[in-house]
């Protein structure tokens, strides 16, 4: 059934030619980087071209209507004049991107054409990479502050291996920064906001003479928090507080040989996020107070944007790096490239799991470590046929980590007076602290070849191989339960009750053949088909959920996706029209997720899925004072073999992947003189019902809900100065972006999407 399906859809969109994977934002500005290969016929030849925006997706300079593959770019000024401040908000803008926020504002956790990740545990390593300026940022510590200062921000949809430098399975967000300029500018901009938020971002750019060049760009952000915590003397919660510094310098010692080096430093130290507990039938607590003679929580006289904790703490995320990104022109048609880098992190999450004022569950996360990676490669640049790009990569990443879970920590069981280790042994849950610890190192090394042949003018043949080795160790792991006043009571892993010294390790080794085929159809400079099966790999993981038995220290299978994909791009009207779609199939094997046996929780593997869909993206210039866009994405996900806590998965659907998700945009310019406009913009986005756990449970899924922002902005002195009142989620709609079932514990956990904010800012080029 669906093979017709998806054929049908294709043979649609190749015969209308009204499909195609990529769409270029207004706003943007062409890449600065330095081209491995430019197809000169692709080059923009009308006027109403100047939105075009330039992508290096495939390690090339392209046009990104020229790029056979399925990307949404956004320019950095499109994401500026927005206010996009978290990356849990570009989902409005990218079809069948989820993204939300569950270890705070700036951590992005995203879902792609229904490849998630269901363990949001500091450890892993998600599906769906995130690069800045090509650089692999691993697990969630080493993940900086990036919306400042972009060119673009790029999405790659589907597997991707051959090209990048990490393996991954759902795909990559790589967020692109300015490169410094052989020329002296800059910009100053201000904020002010609801619940008063300051905003400032800025650069300045320097030339240093006729080879080099320096740029440093800054962000800083603080407001207050939207969750109104009703407790006397406690601080609301969800606020901002974080700041961002990135110095580059860029300088061409020879004509063929060019250097970046790229430092960057990122605070984010907020009061932490609040959590919306919602009570169940016995409260938050389930009832167990009850058998102390206290009472359970039911959250009575609160709306959904209050809450009631005395756990009010802030979450301190350091990151600082470093990149060093070398290209080197060896012969008129042939560039070496080299990236290396290194980063440090430090994450410390504090979390409230329940937001109320009793001590039901109580988590303290912290994580701190380094990694390194190194990408070499080869590339060409022949103006016809074979053509190729040969690397190898390596990345090793270290972490130490500590997570603790309290339960029930204000309940004195043995009535004596006080809270201590002695009421934690009494039924090793209530006064309970669960503590684990333990060293992690991953490493992966690979060797890849991206080959494209071009048969004649119209097609061209594509392939790609990557081998990759993955090795892991864990080390020095426990888990301990102990009292509240610290001391141990037992050593639950590696399961030596009275060894409280004890330690155990794990280790993981496994070597991996992917690739791609593909073949593209170029029926003129503004009509592309494509064509491309990929197999997309991500490697084993350990599970840092193990607290109570041995059984739960497991690692999970390394997890493939078998991804078909037909795609076409379009441009009409002397390229006024620009209308890009895909149709896809995935075959989804041993999915990692976390399962739940009473409290254990062992990571396993879901043996096989199916998701198929559609993206379709549409920007039009009607009027040179214009713009329309709009998008539409399309998903259909299965679990077809899958059993977890006993219950058969099979017909539920993934997490984090709505049906539909869909966004329009409308930019105006009313007035125009000379350099000087005024601009409005609004755009909207829309979700239908989501799952927020693989079994699908009603109580805790999402609605379809929508969300409108706008702005309207003036520009002045010759473009100099620019003026803005914005304002998004105007509707002040009430929506939550992730969920979990704690209904042991007597409630329902949901983290909550922003409130409505709105602002002015002001901002000064020089």
């Amino acid at each position: 059934m669906f093979l017709s399906r998806l054929i049908w859809m294709g043979s649609a969109a190749a015969c209308a030619l009204v499909v195609s994977s990529a769409s270029a934002q207004p706003g943007a500005q062409p890449a600065d980087e330095p081209a491995t290969a430019q197809d000169e016929s692709d080059q923009p030849t009308a006027s109403n071209d100047a939105n075009e925006i330039v992508v290096t997706a495939l390690r090339r300079s392209q046009r990104l209507q020229s790029v056979p593959a399925s990307i949404t770019a956004i320019g950095g000024d499109t994401l500026a004049s927005n206010h996009v401040s978290s990356a849990a908000e570009l989902s409005a803008n990218v079809p069948n991107l989820q993204a939300t926020s569950t270890l705070g504002e700036n951590i992005p956790i995203f879902s792609l054409r229904g490849v998630s990740m269901s363990d949001f545990s500091v450890n892993q390593q998600s599906p769906v990479a995130t690069y800045f300026d090509e650089v692999y940022k691993g697990s969630f510590p080493f993940i900086p502050i990036g919306l400042y200062d972009l060119e673009r921000l790029e999405v790659l949809r589907g597997p991707q291996g051959t090209l990048y430098g990490k393996n991954t399975t759902g795909g990559a967000v790589n967020f692109i920064s300015r490169l410094p300029q052989f020329e002296n500018e800059g910009y100053l901009s201000l904020g002010y906001g609801n619940y008063n938020r300051m905003d400032a971002n800025g650069a300045l750019n320097v030339a240093l003479g006729d080879t080099t060049a320096a740029r440093l760009a800054f962000t800083f952000a603080r407001r207050d928090g939207w969750f109104k915590n009703r407790v006397p003397g406690e601080p609301d919660l969800n606020q901002v507080r974080n700041y961002a510094i990135r110095g580059t310098i860029r300088t061409k010692p020879t004509p063929d040989l060019e250097l970046v080096l790229r430092l960057s430093t990122s605070l984010d130290n907020p009061f932490n996020y609040g959590i919306y507990g919602r009570p169940l039938a016995d409260g938050i607590g389930a009832g167990v107070y009850e058998l102390f003679g206290m009472e359970s929580y039911f959250r009575t006289g609160l709306t959904r944007r209050e809450i009631e904790t005395s756990y009010a703490r802030r979450r301190r995320h350091r990151t600082n790096s470093a990149a060093l990104t070398a290209n080197w022109d060896l012969a008129n048609d042939i560039r070496l490239t080299s990236i290396t880098s290194y980063d440090r992190g430090k994450l410390h999450n504090p979390e409230d799991t329940e937001g109320s004022p009793r001590q039901v569950n109580d988590n303290d996360i912290r994580a701190k470590g380094h990694q390194f990676a190194q990408d070499l490669r080869i590339a060409s640049s022949f103006s016809a046929g074979l053509n190729f790009i040969l690397g190898a990569y390596y990345h090793v990443e270290k972490l130490d980590t500590s997570t603790e879970y309290r339960f029930f920590t204000d309940i004195d069981v043995d009535g004596d007076g006080n809270i201590d280790a002695d009421d934690c042994a009494v039924d090793f849950l209530t006064a309970c602290v669960y503590r684990n610890q333990f060293a992690q190192k991953k490493s992966s090394k690979a060797l890849y070849a991206d080959l494209t042949y071009e048969l004649g003018e119209l097609v061209t043949l594509r392939g790609g191989l990557r081998y990759t080795w993955d090795r892991g160790r864990l080390s020095d792991f426990k888990a301990q339960a102990i009292g509240i006043d610290g001391v141990p009571v037992a050593n639950t892993i590696p399961g030596d009750p009275g060894n409280f010294d004890a330690t155990t390790a794990l280790r993981f080794s496994k070597g991996s053949v992917t690739g791609k085929v593909g073949v593209d159809l170029k029926l003129s400079p503004d009509h592309l088909l494509y064509a491309s099966y990929s197999r997309g790999y991500r490697g084993s993981s350990f599970n840092s959920q193990a607290f109570f038995a041995p059984d739960e220290l497991t690692i999970a299978k390394p997890e493939t996706v078998d991804a078909f994909e037909i795609g076409a791009k379009t441009q009409f009207l002397d390229r006024r029209l620009t209308l890009n779609g895909a149709v896809f199939l995935y075959n989804y094997k041993n999915q990692q997720a976390l399962s739940l046996i009473g409290v254990l929780q062992p990571l396993v593997n879901i043996p096989k899925s199916q998701i198929y869909g559609a993206e379709l993206e549409l920007v039009v210039r009607p009027l040179d004072v214009l713009t329309l866009r709009g998008g539409a994405g399309y998903l259909h996900t299965e679990i077809r073999r899958g059993n977890i806590s006993g219950a058969d998965l099979a017909g539920n659907r993934l997490p984090n992947a709505p049906t539909w998700s869909l966004n329009a945009a409308a930019d105006l310019t009313i007035l125009k003189k000379g350099a000087d406009e005024l601009s409005l913009g609004i755009n909207a986005s829309y979700n239908t019902k989501q799952y927020f756990d693989l079994f699908n449970t009603q109580r805790i899924a999402q609605p379809g809900y929508a969300l409108v922002n706008a702005q309207a902005s003036y520009s002045f002195g010759d473009g100099k100065y620019k003026a803005q009142i914005w304002g998004k989620n105007l509707f002040n709609r009430t929506y939550a972006t992730s969920g979990l079932d704690i209904s042991a514990l007597g409630y329902d956990y949901f983290h909550l999407a922003e409130s409505r904010t709105y602002g002015v800012t002001v901002e000064a080029k020089f």
